[in-house]
């Protein structure tokens, strides 16, 4: 599993349209948007390149003027799953 956040920067007159289309990509949320056209975007993909075709899909958008990789990770689904103790011994 990977996960990615980016922010995205859009023509503020296309703002509304480029947030549908980002939503209609398969994995994505929006977390955050200003009215100058920046978006706060977090991606979830089965593989390296999944995610790269998904930010590529972003950066191809019409209205899109940049996109910047904020975070990446990736580890196993079972890993993922995993608990985590808060270590605070509770």
């Amino acid at each position: 599993m990977h996960i990615a956040s980016l922010v995205v920067h859009a023509t503020p007159r296309r703002l509304s349209d480029v947030r549908l289309a980002v939503l209609a990509i398969a994995g994505a949320e929006i977390h955050g948007a200003s009215d100058t056209g920046k978006l706060v975007v977090t991606l979830e993909a089965r593989s390296t390149d999944d995610m790269m075709a998904r930010i590529s899909e972003i950066q191809r958008l019409d209205g899109v003027l940049a996109s910047a990789l904020v975070y990446q990770h990736s580890d196993s689904l079972a890993a993922m799953n995993e608990e985590i103790e808060d270590g605070h011994g509770s």
